[in-house]
């Protein structure tokens, strides 16, 4: 099989995992792998993460044009300021998580560091988490947004609205946003009960010895 077809397999299997763990209910939620020829294959609009067919995913082009497929999610704005902001990314996947969802409309929420240092792995998986105000779905402004970040960030918050994380690889950009829902759900937990969060040194340890590369301010 070529790449291609592989990659077009993995995106479907990735979805439905996702779709079928109540990670992204209904038709909400995309996935888009970058190619090696500058395009990418993206989920279409209005599709469910847990039905897709390989065959009808979206194949865009270098220019973010329409190729071949059903027409693509209406988020492409803000999976293309992502791409072009963060050189390493190569896949990107953006859900509707429900406690990554309710994260980001809390009001003590630091925009530079959504969450603070709670576990080694979300720092390993997630580095820090930027949030975006909120922006109607499919407004190309959002874009802005994200070029606001200056690729500083693989892991975004959009408020009101849910997580986009990129990643090297698709499974990258899965397990790590798959990381960020289950931090945000133990955030929720120990909300006002003063846990104890990883210290300084043992966050520069983290980073250290991971090769984690944290945003100024970001924990």
């Amino acid at each position: 099989m070529s790449n291609e077809t592989l990659l077009r397999e993995d995106i479907c299997r990735f979805g439905r995992s996702l779709f079928e763990r109540g990670l992204t209910p209904g038709s909400s939620g995309n996935i888009s792998v970058r190619m090696d020829d500058g395009g990418w294959l993206v989920t279409p609009t209005n599709a469910s993460l847990g039905f897709l067919d390989p065959a009808r995913l979206s194949r865009l082009d270098e220019r973010g044009q329409l190729v071949s497929g059903d027409a693509p999610t209406k988020e492409v704005p803000l999976h293309t300021a992502l791409y072009d902001t963060r050189a390493s990314a190569r896949a990107i996947v953006h859900l509707h998580s429900t406690h990554s969802v309710a994260l980001s409309m809390l009001p003590e929420i630091d925009p530079r560091a959504a969450l603070p240092p709670m576990t080694a792995y979300y720092l390993m998986k997630c580095g820090a988490t930027a949030l975006v105000p909120y922006y109607r779905p499919g407004d190309p402004a959002v874009a802005d947004a994200i070029k606001g970040l200056a690729g500083k960030y693989s892991s975004v918050l959009l408020a009101n609205h849910g997580p986009v994380v990129a990643g090297d690889t698709l499974e990258a950009a899965v397990f790590a946003t798959e990381e960020l829902e289950e931090t945000a759900k133990l955030y929720l937990l120990l909300r006002g009960m003063n846990p104890r969060y990883l210290s300084p040194e043992q966050v520069k340890d983290l980073a250290k010895a991971f090769g984690v590369t944290l945003p100024e301010h970001g924990h």
